[in-house]
């Protein structure tokens, strides 16, 4: 059993939009997201899935419209908003010369470290029991996922952003992953993310946004 999020946050999108190459991909967008619930971002290719997410995590900013983070403007919070997020974008993001125990230790000293879950219990999880120790570099694409994937593990942060999360791994892997989602989102959690795979959450609340259809 694992400890609840001690705060309930509220993430709120109101009128944005995005130019990419002077091209509208979305505007006008709203949505609200509370604690227990995800958004599933779908859409073709170019539709401005991933430039969104980097908007709502901090990488950059809307061209219209405000993103507010408990009625407050997330961006500028600045750090007090980005202490909340957790983001996991199509790089994995590890540090290849160092163990998966060392990336996780380096993760968890720059973030909020969770007491409910330690470093060896994250890497048992994703299943990475008896490869703490081995180069990252040496491991395969689906094994480096995992290590990413076990950051969110070890992390106090309300809110996922995730890239295609489940990009390089098996059926044991997504399987694994779907369970830290309803787990995450059961404690009071929440979740933004992109995915070609038909996820089956069994906790929270999920909402979907198609933005081809919003494409200009």
């Amino acid at each position: 059993m694992h400890t609840a999020i001690s705060e309930s946050f509220t993430l709120e999108a109101r009128g944005l939009g995005c130019i990419r190459d002077d091209r509208q991909l979305f505007s006008a967008l709203d949505f609200t997201l509370r604690g227990g619930e995800a958004l599933i971002l779908e859409g073709r290719n170019g539709s401005g899935k991933t430039s969104l997410l980097r908007i709502l995590c901090g990488i950059r900013l809307p061209d219209d419209g405000v993103l507010r983070w408990q009625g407050e403007d997330a961006h500028r919070l600045g750090a007090e908003f980005h202490q909340h997020i957790a983001y996991l974008g199509h790089r994995d993001g590890n540090k290849l010369d160092l163990t998966p125990l060392e990336n996780l230790r380096i993760a968890q000293g720059l973030g909020r470290a969770r007491a409910d879950i330690g470093i060896e219990e994250a890497l048992d999880r994703v299943g990475l029991y008896g490869f703490e120790d081995v180069p990252t570099r040496n491991l395969s694409a689906g094994q480096q996922r995992r290590v990413a994937i076990a950051r969110l593990l070890i992390t106090e942060a309300e809110l996922w952003i995730l890239d295609e999360p489940f990009t390089s791994l098996d059926r044991k892997g997504i399987e694994d992953v779907e369970g830290m989602f309803d787990q995450h989102l059961a404690r009071g959690g929440m979740a933004v993310l992109t995915t070609h795979h038909r996820m089956n959450f069994e906790q929270g609340e999920v909402h979907r946004i198609d933005l081809s259809e919003r494409l200009q």
